[in-house]
Protein backbone atom coordinates (compact mmCIF):
# COMPACT_ATOMS: atom_id res chain seq x y z
CA UNK A 1 0.00 0.00 0.00
CA UNK A 2 2.86 2.37 0.73
CA UNK A 3 4.22 1.86 -2.77
CA UNK A 4 0.84 2.75 -4.28
CA UNK A 5 0.72 5.91 -2.17
CA UNK A 6 4.18 6.95 -3.36
CA UNK A 7 3.16 6.31 -6.97
CA UNK A 8 0.04 8.43 -6.52
CA UNK A 9 2.06 11.33 -5.09
CA UNK A 10 4.55 11.12 -7.95
CA UNK A 11 1.84 11.18 -10.63
CA UNK A 12 0.43 14.31 -9.02
CA UNK A 13 3.80 16.02 -8.65
CA UNK A 14 4.89 15.19 -12.20
CA UNK A 15 1.70 16.63 -13.67
CA UNK A 16 3.41 19.27 -15.85
CA UNK A 17 5.74 16.63 -17.34
CA UNK A 18 2.81 14.30 -18.07
CA UNK A 19 0.94 17.12 -19.78
CA UNK A 20 4.04 17.87 -21.88
CA UNK A 21 4.39 14.21 -22.90
CA UNK A 22 0.73 14.14 -23.92
CA UNK A 23 1.31 17.22 -26.06
CA UNK A 24 4.19 15.47 -27.80
CA UNK A 25 1.99 12.44 -28.44
CA UNK A 26 -0.67 14.67 -29.99
CA UNK A 27 1.93 16.29 -32.22
CA UNK A 28 3.17 12.86 -33.35
CA UNK A 29 -0.36 11.68 -34.20
CA UNK A 30 -0.53 9.18 -31.34
CA UNK A 31 -3.58 10.84 -29.80
CA UNK A 32 -6.94 11.62 -31.40
CA UNK A 33 -7.30 15.42 -31.18
CA UNK A 34 -11.10 15.20 -31.50
CA UNK A 35 -11.34 12.92 -28.48
CA UNK A 36 -8.32 14.05 -26.50
CA UNK A 37 -10.48 15.11 -23.55
CA UNK A 38 -11.21 11.43 -22.92
CA UNK A 39 -7.55 10.95 -22.03
CA UNK A 40 -8.10 13.54 -19.31
CA UNK A 41 -11.03 11.60 -17.93
CA UNK A 42 -13.75 13.72 -19.53
CA UNK A 43 -16.30 11.43 -21.17
CA UNK A 44 -17.68 12.15 -24.64
CA UNK A 45 -20.69 9.82 -24.24
CA UNK A 46 -23.42 9.52 -21.61
CA UNK A 47 -23.40 6.63 -19.19
CA UNK A 48 -26.09 4.03 -19.94
CA UNK A 49 -28.79 3.69 -17.30
CA UNK A 50 -28.36 -0.08 -17.04
CA UNK A 51 -25.60 -1.93 -15.11
CA UNK A 52 -22.23 -1.38 -16.78
CA UNK A 53 -19.30 -3.75 -17.26
CA UNK A 54 -16.07 -2.00 -18.17
CA UNK A 55 -13.41 -3.86 -20.17
CA UNK A 56 -9.94 -2.38 -20.65
CA UNK A 57 -7.53 -3.49 -23.39
CA UNK A 58 -4.23 -1.79 -24.04
CA UNK A 59 -4.00 -1.81 -27.82
CA UNK A 60 -5.08 -3.46 -31.07
CA UNK A 61 -4.26 -7.08 -30.27
CA UNK A 62 -5.91 -7.05 -26.86
CA UNK A 63 -8.94 -5.19 -28.22
CA UNK A 64 -9.33 -7.70 -31.05
CA UNK A 65 -9.21 -10.60 -28.59
CA UNK A 66 -12.17 -9.09 -26.74
CA UNK A 67 -14.52 -9.09 -29.72
CA UNK A 68 -15.73 -12.67 -29.29
CA UNK A 69 -16.35 -12.07 -25.58
CA UNK A 70 -18.22 -8.84 -26.34
CA UNK A 71 -20.40 -10.65 -28.86
CA UNK A 72 -21.34 -13.32 -26.32
CA UNK A 73 -22.06 -10.76 -23.59
CA UNK A 74 -24.26 -8.73 -25.93
CA UNK A 75 -26.25 -11.82 -26.86
CA UNK A 76 -26.47 -13.45 -23.45
CA UNK A 77 -26.78 -10.43 -21.15
CA UNK A 78 -29.28 -8.04 -22.77
CA UNK A 79 -29.58 -5.99 -19.58
CA UNK A 80 -25.86 -5.28 -19.41
CA UNK A 81 -24.18 -2.27 -21.01
CA UNK A 82 -20.51 -2.57 -22.03
CA UNK A 83 -17.75 0.03 -22.06
CA UNK A 84 -14.41 -0.77 -23.71
CA UNK A 85 -11.38 1.45 -23.13
CA UNK A 86 -8.10 1.37 -25.04
CA UNK A 87 -5.10 3.66 -25.21
CA UNK A 88 -4.19 3.86 -28.90
CA UNK A 89 -5.67 5.50 -31.98
CA UNK A 90 -5.41 2.29 -34.04
CA UNK A 91 -7.34 0.27 -31.46
CA UNK A 92 -10.07 2.92 -31.41
CA UNK A 93 -10.37 2.71 -35.20
CA UNK A 94 -10.53 -1.08 -35.08
CA UNK A 95 -13.30 -1.09 -32.50
CA UNK A 96 -15.14 1.65 -34.37
CA UNK A 97 -15.31 -0.61 -37.42
CA UNK A 98 -16.21 -3.79 -35.51
CA UNK A 99 -18.67 -2.64 -32.82
CA UNK A 100 -21.89 -2.26 -34.75
CA UNK A 101 -24.65 -3.15 -32.29
CA UNK A 102 -24.64 0.10 -30.32
CA UNK A 103 -24.68 -1.91 -27.08
CA UNK A 104 -20.95 -1.44 -26.53
CA UNK A 105 -19.31 1.98 -26.28
CA UNK A 106 -15.65 2.89 -26.65
CA UNK A 107 -13.64 5.52 -24.84
CA UNK A 108 -9.93 6.22 -24.54
CA UNK A 109 -8.56 5.18 -21.17
CA UNK A 110 -7.66 8.14 -18.95
CA UNK A 111 -3.99 8.86 -18.31
CA UNK A 112 -3.05 7.43 -14.91
CA UNK A 113 -3.23 10.65 -12.88
CA UNK A 114 -5.58 10.76 -9.88
CA UNK A 115 -7.61 13.72 -11.20
CA UNK A 116 -8.17 12.14 -14.62
CA UNK A 117 -8.96 8.73 -13.12
CA UNK A 118 -11.39 10.29 -10.65
CA UNK A 119 -13.28 12.14 -13.38
CA UNK A 120 -13.51 8.98 -15.49
CA UNK A 121 -14.86 6.83 -12.66
CA UNK A 122 -17.25 9.52 -11.41
CA UNK A 123 -18.90 9.63 -14.83
CA UNK A 124 -18.97 5.95 -15.80
CA UNK A 125 -19.52 4.38 -12.35
CA UNK A 126 -18.74 0.82 -13.57
CA UNK A 127 -20.30 -2.12 -11.77
CA UNK A 128 -17.60 -4.57 -12.90
CA UNK A 129 -14.07 -3.96 -14.26
CA UNK A 130 -12.14 -6.42 -16.42
CA UNK A 131 -8.54 -5.77 -17.46
CA UNK A 132 -7.16 -7.78 -20.36
CA UNK A 133 -3.64 -9.21 -20.57
CA UNK A 134 -0.85 -7.09 -19.07
CA UNK A 135 -1.54 -3.36 -18.82
CA UNK A 136 -1.91 -2.43 -15.15
CA UNK A 137 -2.27 1.23 -14.18
CA UNK A 138 -1.92 1.56 -10.38
CA UNK A 139 -4.03 4.69 -9.84
CA UNK A 140 -6.80 3.39 -12.08
CA UNK A 141 -6.90 -0.02 -10.41
CA UNK A 142 -6.64 1.33 -6.86
CA UNK A 143 -9.33 3.97 -7.40
CA UNK A 144 -11.65 1.45 -9.04
CA UNK A 145 -11.26 -0.98 -6.17
CA UNK A 146 -11.67 1.81 -3.61
CA UNK A 147 -15.16 2.33 -5.03
CA UNK A 148 -16.00 -1.29 -4.31
CA UNK A 149 -15.99 -2.32 -7.97
CA UNK A 150 -15.07 -6.00 -8.45
CA UNK A 151 -11.95 -6.21 -10.64
CA UNK A 152 -10.91 -9.16 -12.78
CA UNK A 153 -7.69 -9.77 -14.69
CA UNK A 154 -8.46 -11.71 -17.89
CA UNK A 155 -6.10 -13.51 -20.25
CA UNK A 156 -3.26 -12.30 -18.07
CA UNK A 157 0.30 -12.64 -19.21
CA UNK A 158 3.72 -11.44 -18.17
CA UNK A 159 6.79 -11.85 -20.34
CA UNK A 160 9.83 -13.64 -18.97
CA UNK A 161 11.79 -10.38 -19.10
CA UNK A 162 9.12 -8.52 -17.12
CA UNK A 163 8.80 -11.42 -14.72
CA UNK A 164 12.50 -11.37 -13.92
CA UNK A 165 12.39 -7.60 -13.44
CA UNK A 166 9.36 -7.68 -11.13
CA UNK A 167 10.87 -10.50 -9.06
CA UNK A 168 13.52 -8.05 -7.88
CA UNK A 169 10.85 -5.66 -6.61
CA UNK A 170 7.91 -7.82 -5.50
CA UNK A 171 6.43 -5.10 -3.29
CA UNK A 172 5.68 -2.99 -6.37
CA UNK A 173 3.39 -5.43 -8.18
CA UNK A 174 2.11 -7.65 -5.38
CA UNK A 175 -0.35 -5.10 -3.90
CA UNK A 176 -2.06 -4.77 -7.29
CA UNK A 177 -2.20 -8.46 -8.16
CA UNK A 178 -3.58 -9.49 -4.77
CA UNK A 179 -6.59 -7.20 -5.14
CA UNK A 180 -8.07 -8.88 -8.21
CA UNK A 181 -11.13 -10.99 -7.44
CA UNK A 182 -10.17 -13.37 -10.26
CA UNK A 183 -6.97 -13.70 -12.26
CA UNK A 184 -7.27 -15.89 -15.37
CA UNK A 185 -3.94 -16.43 -17.09
CA UNK A 186 -3.38 -17.34 -20.74
CA UNK A 187 -1.66 -20.61 -19.88
CA UNK A 188 -0.09 -22.54 -17.04
CA UNK A 189 3.33 -20.91 -17.47
CA UNK A 190 1.83 -17.44 -17.20
CA UNK A 191 -0.22 -18.50 -14.15
CA UNK A 192 2.92 -19.79 -12.43
CA UNK A 193 4.77 -16.51 -13.01
CA UNK A 194 1.86 -14.43 -11.78
CA UNK A 195 1.39 -16.59 -8.69
CA UNK A 196 5.07 -16.23 -7.87
CA UNK A 197 4.58 -12.45 -7.99
CA UNK A 198 1.66 -12.51 -5.57
CA UNK A 199 -1.44 -13.24 -7.65
CA UNK A 200 -3.90 -16.09 -7.20
CA UNK A 201 -4.02 -17.09 -10.85
CA UNK A 202 -5.49 -20.00 -12.75
CA UNK A 203 -5.88 -20.74 -16.44
CA UNK A 204 -8.87 -21.76 -18.52
CA UNK A 205 -7.21 -21.19 -21.90
CA UNK A 206 -6.18 -18.31 -24.12
CA UNK A 207 -8.97 -15.89 -25.05
CA UNK A 208 -7.37 -15.48 -28.47
CA UNK A 209 -8.32 -19.11 -29.16
CA UNK A 210 -11.97 -18.08 -29.05
CA UNK A 211 -11.68 -15.74 -32.01
CA UNK A 212 -14.23 -16.11 -34.78
CA UNK A 213 -12.99 -15.86 -38.38
CA UNK A 214 -12.27 -12.24 -39.20
CA UNK A 215 -14.96 -10.58 -41.33
CA UNK A 216 -14.60 -9.72 -45.01
CA UNK A 217 -16.45 -7.84 -47.72
CA UNK A 218 -17.19 -10.59 -50.31
CA UNK A 219 -17.23 -8.13 -53.20
CA UNK A 220 -13.83 -6.72 -52.22
CA UNK A 221 -12.44 -10.22 -51.79
CA UNK A 222 -13.51 -11.13 -55.32
CA UNK A 223 -12.12 -7.87 -56.70
CA UNK A 224 -8.72 -8.40 -55.09
CA UNK A 225 -8.54 -12.04 -56.17
CA UNK A 226 -9.26 -10.97 -59.74
CA UNK A 227 -6.56 -8.30 -59.59
CA UNK A 228 -3.96 -10.78 -58.34
CA UNK A 229 -4.94 -13.64 -60.64
CA UNK A 230 -2.71 -16.69 -60.49
CA UNK A 231 0.38 -14.92 -59.18
CA UNK A 232 2.23 -16.69 -56.33
CA UNK A 233 2.19 -14.64 -53.16
CA UNK A 234 2.87 -14.51 -49.45
CA UNK A 235 1.81 -12.16 -46.68
CA UNK A 236 3.92 -10.51 -44.00
CA UNK A 237 1.21 -9.68 -41.44
CA UNK A 238 1.25 -7.18 -38.57
CA UNK A 239 4.88 -6.35 -39.16
CA UNK A 240 7.11 -4.11 -37.07
CA UNK A 241 10.23 -2.06 -37.95
CA UNK A 242 12.94 -4.32 -39.36
CA UNK A 243 10.52 -7.00 -40.51
CA UNK A 244 9.39 -4.97 -43.54
CA UNK A 245 13.02 -4.59 -44.60
CA UNK A 246 13.40 -8.37 -44.40
CA UNK A 247 10.24 -8.83 -46.50
CA UNK A 248 11.58 -6.51 -49.20
CA UNK A 249 14.94 -8.26 -49.39
CA UNK A 250 13.31 -11.68 -49.48
CA UNK A 251 11.05 -10.58 -52.33
CA UNK A 252 14.06 -9.61 -54.45
CA UNK A 253 15.61 -13.06 -54.05
CA UNK A 254 12.43 -15.15 -54.11
CA UNK A 255 11.06 -13.67 -57.32
CA UNK A 256 14.08 -15.11 -59.16
CA UNK A 257 12.72 -18.60 -58.41
CA UNK A 258 9.00 -17.74 -58.47
CA UNK A 259 8.08 -15.67 -61.50
CA UNK A 260 5.42 -13.05 -60.89
CA UNK A 261 5.77 -13.23 -57.10
CA UNK A 262 3.69 -10.72 -55.14
CA UNK A 263 4.62 -9.88 -51.56
CA UNK A 264 1.90 -8.35 -49.40
CA UNK A 265 3.07 -6.35 -46.40
CA UNK A 266 0.51 -5.33 -43.75
CA UNK A 267 2.25 -3.19 -41.10
CA UNK A 268 0.89 -3.38 -37.59
CA UNK A 269 0.69 0.42 -37.58
CA UNK A 270 -0.64 1.65 -40.96
CA UNK A 271 0.47 5.22 -40.18
CA UNK A 272 3.96 4.08 -41.17
CA UNK A 273 2.78 3.64 -44.75
CA UNK A 274 4.57 6.69 -46.17
CA UNK A 275 7.97 5.77 -44.76
CA UNK A 276 7.61 2.10 -45.72
CA UNK A 277 6.59 2.89 -49.28
CA UNK A 278 9.57 5.24 -49.63
CA UNK A 279 11.93 2.57 -48.29
CA UNK A 280 10.63 -0.09 -50.69
CA UNK A 281 10.88 2.26 -53.67
CA UNK A 282 14.38 3.22 -52.56
CA UNK A 283 15.30 -0.46 -52.79
CA UNK A 284 14.11 -0.58 -56.39
CA UNK A 285 10.78 -2.28 -55.71
CA UNK A 286 7.47 -1.34 -57.31
CA UNK A 287 4.85 -0.59 -54.70
CA UNK A 288 1.04 -0.35 -54.78
CA UNK A 289 -0.55 1.14 -51.66
CA UNK A 290 -3.96 -0.03 -50.57
CA UNK A 291 -4.63 3.10 -48.53
CA UNK A 292 -4.47 5.12 -51.76
CA UNK A 293 -6.51 2.71 -53.82
CA UNK A 294 -3.54 1.94 -56.10
CA UNK A 295 -4.14 -1.03 -58.38
CA UNK A 296 -1.98 -4.15 -58.44
CA UNK A 297 -0.26 -4.20 -61.81
CA UNK A 298 1.67 -7.00 -63.47
CA UNK A 299 4.93 -5.43 -62.35
CA UNK A 300 3.93 -4.72 -58.75
CA UNK A 301 6.43 -6.20 -56.30
CA UNK A 302 4.97 -5.10 -52.97
CA UNK A 303 1.31 -4.60 -52.18
CA UNK A 304 1.45 -2.38 -49.10
CA UNK A 305 -1.74 -2.99 -47.14
CA UNK A 306 -1.44 0.15 -45.00
CA UNK A 307 -5.06 0.07 -43.86
CA UNK A 308 -6.79 -1.03 -40.68
CA UNK A 309 -9.35 -3.75 -40.08
CA UNK A 310 -8.74 -5.71 -43.30
CA UNK A 311 -6.78 -8.72 -42.08
CA UNK A 312 -9.80 -10.93 -42.77
CA UNK A 313 -9.46 -9.97 -46.43
CA UNK A 314 -5.69 -10.45 -46.56
CA UNK A 315 -5.67 -13.81 -44.78
CA UNK A 316 -8.23 -15.13 -47.26
CA UNK A 317 -6.00 -14.03 -50.14
CA UNK A 318 -2.75 -15.48 -48.82
CA UNK A 319 -1.99 -19.16 -48.28
CA UNK A 320 1.39 -18.41 -46.69
CA UNK A 321 1.53 -15.99 -43.75
CA UNK A 322 4.42 -14.75 -41.69
CA UNK A 323 3.15 -13.52 -38.30
CA UNK A 324 4.90 -10.26 -37.49
CA UNK A 325 6.25 -9.00 -34.21
CA UNK A 326 8.04 -12.34 -33.82
CA UNK A 327 11.44 -11.50 -35.33
CA UNK A 328 11.60 -8.41 -33.13
CA UNK A 329 11.21 -8.28 -29.33
CA UNK A 330 7.49 -7.56 -29.51
CA UNK A 331 6.11 -10.98 -28.58
CA UNK A 332 4.33 -11.90 -31.80
CA UNK A 333 0.70 -11.46 -32.80
CA UNK A 334 -2.32 -13.73 -32.83
CA UNK A 335 -1.69 -16.79 -35.08
CA UNK A 336 -5.25 -18.08 -34.58
CA UNK A 337 -6.62 -15.50 -37.01
CA UNK A 338 -4.70 -16.83 -40.07
CA UNK A 339 -5.14 -20.41 -38.83
CA UNK A 340 -8.92 -20.05 -38.99
CA UNK A 341 -8.70 -18.87 -42.60
CA UNK A 342 -6.69 -21.63 -44.24
CA UNK A 343 -3.13 -20.29 -44.01
CA UNK A 344 0.16 -22.06 -43.54
CA UNK A 345 1.87 -20.06 -40.79
CA UNK A 346 5.45 -18.99 -40.22
CA UNK A 347 6.65 -17.10 -37.17
CA UNK A 348 9.85 -16.04 -35.49
CA UNK A 349 11.22 -17.15 -32.11
CA UNK A 350 9.41 -14.54 -30.01
CA UNK A 351 5.75 -15.55 -29.66
CA UNK A 352 5.45 -14.86 -25.94
CA UNK A 353 2.16 -12.98 -26.40
CA UNK A 354 0.52 -16.20 -27.64
CA UNK A 355 2.96 -18.84 -26.43
CA UNK A 356 0.56 -21.72 -25.79
CA UNK A 357 -1.31 -21.32 -29.08
CA UNK A 358 1.91 -20.94 -31.07
CA UNK A 359 3.34 -24.06 -29.45
CA UNK A 360 0.20 -26.05 -30.26
CA UNK A 361 0.35 -24.91 -33.89
CA UNK A 362 4.04 -25.82 -34.11
CA UNK A 363 3.49 -29.25 -32.56
CA UNK A 364 0.65 -30.01 -34.98
CA UNK A 365 2.63 -28.91 -38.02
CA UNK A 366 0.31 -25.99 -38.73
CA UNK A 367 3.02 -23.45 -38.05
CA UNK A 368 6.75 -23.41 -38.49
CA UNK A 369 9.13 -21.43 -36.31
CA UNK A 370 11.94 -19.73 -38.17
CA UNK A 371 15.03 -18.17 -36.64
CA UNK A 372 15.77 -15.27 -38.96
CA UNK A 373 15.63 -13.80 -42.44
CA UNK A 374 17.52 -16.61 -44.20
CA UNK A 375 15.39 -19.27 -42.52
CA UNK A 376 12.21 -17.37 -43.41
CA UNK A 377 13.24 -17.14 -47.06
CA UNK A 378 13.97 -20.86 -47.20
CA UNK A 379 10.58 -21.71 -45.69
CA UNK A 380 8.65 -19.41 -48.04
CA UNK A 381 10.53 -20.78 -51.04
CA UNK A 382 9.64 -24.35 -50.06
CA UNK A 383 5.96 -23.57 -49.40
CA UNK A 384 5.60 -21.63 -52.64
CA UNK A 385 6.93 -24.63 -54.53
CA UNK A 386 5.01 -27.32 -52.67
CA UNK A 387 1.20 -26.89 -52.73
CA UNK A 388 0.71 -30.17 -50.88
CA UNK A 389 2.78 -29.03 -47.92
CA UNK A 390 0.95 -25.68 -47.90
CA UNK A 391 -2.40 -27.44 -47.76
CA UNK A 392 -1.23 -29.91 -45.14
CA UNK A 393 0.03 -27.17 -42.85
CA UNK A 394 -3.07 -25.05 -43.41
CA UNK A 395 -5.34 -27.96 -42.51
CA UNK A 396 -3.32 -28.68 -39.37
CA UNK A 397 -3.49 -25.03 -38.34
CA UNK A 398 -7.26 -24.92 -38.88
CA UNK A 399 -7.70 -28.05 -36.74
CA UNK A 400 -5.75 -26.49 -33.86
CA UNK A 401 -7.71 -23.25 -34.13
CA UNK A 402 -11.01 -25.12 -33.95
CA UNK A 403 -9.94 -27.47 -31.16
CA UNK A 404 -10.19 -25.15 -28.16
CA UNK A 405 -13.41 -23.37 -29.03
CA UNK A 406 -14.68 -24.02 -25.51
CA UNK A 407 -12.34 -21.46 -23.92
CA UNK A 408 -14.98 -18.73 -24.10
CA UNK A 409 -17.48 -20.95 -22.30
CA UNK A 410 -14.97 -21.56 -19.53
CA UNK A 411 -14.19 -17.85 -19.20
CA UNK A 412 -17.87 -16.94 -19.02
CA UNK A 413 -18.45 -19.65 -16.44
CA UNK A 414 -15.78 -18.07 -14.21
CA UNK A 415 -17.23 -14.60 -14.77
CA UNK A 416 -20.76 -15.87 -14.15
CA UNK A 417 -21.09 -14.99 -10.43
CA UNK A 418 -20.30 -11.33 -11.09
CA UNK A 419 -22.33 -11.10 -14.29
CA UNK A 420 -25.35 -12.74 -12.67
CA UNK A 421 -25.47 -10.00 -10.05
CA UNK A 422 -25.68 -7.34 -12.76
CA UNK A 423 -27.87 -8.81 -15.50
CA UNK A 424 -29.59 -12.21 -15.79
CA UNK A 425 -28.50 -14.50 -18.58
CA UNK A 426 -30.94 -14.64 -21.48
CA UNK A 427 -32.98 -17.83 -21.42
CA UNK A 428 -32.90 -20.07 -24.53
CA UNK A 429 -35.47 -18.92 -27.07
CA UNK A 430 -35.95 -22.17 -28.97
CA UNK A 431 -34.45 -20.57 -32.07
CA UNK A 432 -31.31 -22.52 -32.96
CA UNK A 433 -29.60 -19.58 -34.65
CA UNK A 434 -30.19 -17.27 -31.70
CA UNK A 435 -29.29 -19.86 -29.08
CA UNK A 436 -26.12 -21.19 -30.68
CA UNK A 437 -23.91 -18.58 -29.03
CA UNK A 438 -25.54 -19.25 -25.67
CA UNK A 439 -25.00 -23.01 -25.64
Amino acid sequence: MRILAIYRVLTVALGPLIVALLAVRRWRGKEDPRRFAERLGRASLPRPKTPLAWLHAASVGEAASLLALIDRLERERPGLALLVTTGTVTSAKLLGSRLQSGRTQHQFVPVDRPAYVGAFLAHWRPDLAIWVESELWPNLIAATQARGVPTILLNARISRRSYERWRRFPSLLQPLLQRFAVCLAQDAAQAARLNDLGATAETVGDLKSAAAPLPVDPAELERLRTAIGERPLWLAASTHPGEEEIAGKLHRSLKLQHAGLLTIVAPRHPARGDSLAAAFVGDGLTVARRSRGEAIAAGTDIYLADTLGEMGLLYRIAEIVFVGGSLTPVGGHNPVEPALLGCAILHGPDMTNCAAVARALDDAGGALQITGAVDLGTAIDRLLGDPEERQRRAAAAAAVAAHDNGVLDRILERLGPWLDRLAPRRAPTGNADNDRACA
